[in-house]
C-alpha cells in the first residue's frame, strides 16, 4: 500500500507501478466488475483503471460506454436507460454465458479501493464537473488520476473545477502539452503516451529523463484492444506471449516508464519479480 500523502513520482521510485486495465478479468469474472477490481488488488496492482459511463438519469456506473452489445448482450445504450434498469443488468462472461456479475456504482468501486491502490479514471471528459464532485463525495482525490485528450473545452472545465485532481494528458507520438497545463496551473503529474515506432520522441529516454526531472512520471500500455491500434511500437501484452517477455514488457520497463498498463498484471508481476531488477533512476 502507498503513502497517498507522497507523489506518485516518489511512490514510483525505483519500481515499476502496474496498472491493471479494467482491473483482472477473464472465464467467469468480467472486466470492470467488483470481482475483476478484487482480483487486481489481490494481484498486487499499484493502479487499476476504469471506465465511466452515465445513465439518463444521471448515476455514474463503472462500465465502458458502447461496449453493451459486447459485455451484456444488449443494443441499448446505458446512458439511455434508467439507473433502476441499470441495477438489474448482469455481465455475460467470455463464452457469452450470463453471470450473476452487475454493474458497479462509481461510488460503489471507489468504496472499496478508498486506501487501497490508485485509480485511473478513463472517460473522464464525458462529464469532467459531475465525476469531479463524485470524486471529492467518496474523498479518493489523493488515489485518482484522471485523464483525457487535450481540447481547450476540457482544460477549461479541468481549470473550473479540478485543477488540484493528478491528471495525465493522452499524447501521441510528441508532447508538448505538459508544461503547458502546469503553467497553467493544472496538476499535471505526468503523460500517458501513445507511440508506434520506438523512435518517436515520447518513446525516448531522452522524454523520460525530462519528465522525471520535473516530477512527472510516464505512462505506456502494454494493452492490446485492437489490433490495428498501435499503442507503444509492438511492445505488449500479445508480444511478450509470440516473442518474449523481455520484448513485449521488458523493453517498456528498460526504457523507463513508470507506469505500464497491461491486462495480464500477475504475470507481469512475476516477470518483474523474476527478472531481479528494476528501474535505473
Amino acid at each position: 500500500m502507498f503513502d497517498f500523502e507522497k507523489s506518485i513520482f516518489e511512490n514510483s521510485r525505483g519500481k515499476t507501478l502496474l496498472c491493471a486495465h479494467r482491473g483482472v478479468s477473464g472465464a467467469d469474472v468480467p472486466c470492470n466488475t467488483m470481482a475483476a477490481f478484487k482480483a487486481a488488488v489481490m494481484s498486487g496492482a499499484d493502479m487499476i483503471e476504469l471506465d465511466i459511463t452515465k445513465s439518463i438519469d444521471g448515476e455514474y456506473f463503472v462500465f465502458h460506454p458502447g461496449m453493451e452489445h459486447a459485455h451484456l448482450k444488449k443494443k441499448k445504450l446505458i446512458q439511455a436507460m434508467k439507473s433502476e434498469k441499470v441495477k438489474k443488468l448482469r455481465f455475460v462472461n467470455q463464452d457469452d454465458c450470463p453471470t450473476d456479475f452487475g454493474i458497479n456504482t462509481l461510488e460503489e468501486v471507489f468504496d472499496y479501493l478508498r486506501g487501497r491502490c490508485y485509480i485511473n479514471v478513463d472517460k473522464y471528459w464525458t462529464d469532467i464537473p459531475g465525476i469531479t464532485a463524485c470524486i471529492r463525495k467518496c474523498g479518493v482525490e489523493k488515489q485518482v488520476v484522471v485523464k483525457s485528450a487535450i481540447k481547450d473545452k476540457y482544460i477549461k472545465e479541468i481549470l473550473e473545477c479540478a485543477p488540484d485532481l493528478m491528471f495525465m494528458p493522452i499524447v501521441r507520438s510528441k508532447d508538448d502539452i505538459t508544461e503547458k497545463l502546469i503553467e497553467k496551473g493544472i496538476n499535471c503529474i505526468g503523460a500517458e503516451v501513445l507511440f508506434e515506432k520506438e523512435d518517436e520522441p515520447v518513446a525516448s529516454q531522452k522524454y523520460i529523463e525530462k519528465m522525471h526531472a520535473g516530477g512527472m512520471v510516464v505512462f505506456a500500455n502494454a494493452i492490446v484492444y485492437n489490433k490495428d491500434a498501435v499503442l507503444a511500437a509492438g511492445h505488449s501484452d500479445d508480444s511478450a506471449f509470440v516473442v518474449s517477455p523481455d520484448y513485449g514488457w521488458g523493453w517498456l520497463i528498460d526504457r523507463g516508464f513508470d507506469i505500464i498498463q497491461t491486462d495480464f498484471c500477475p504475470l507481469l508481476k512475476n516477470y518483474i519479480r523474476d527478472r531481479g531488477a528494476e528501474r535505473n533512476d
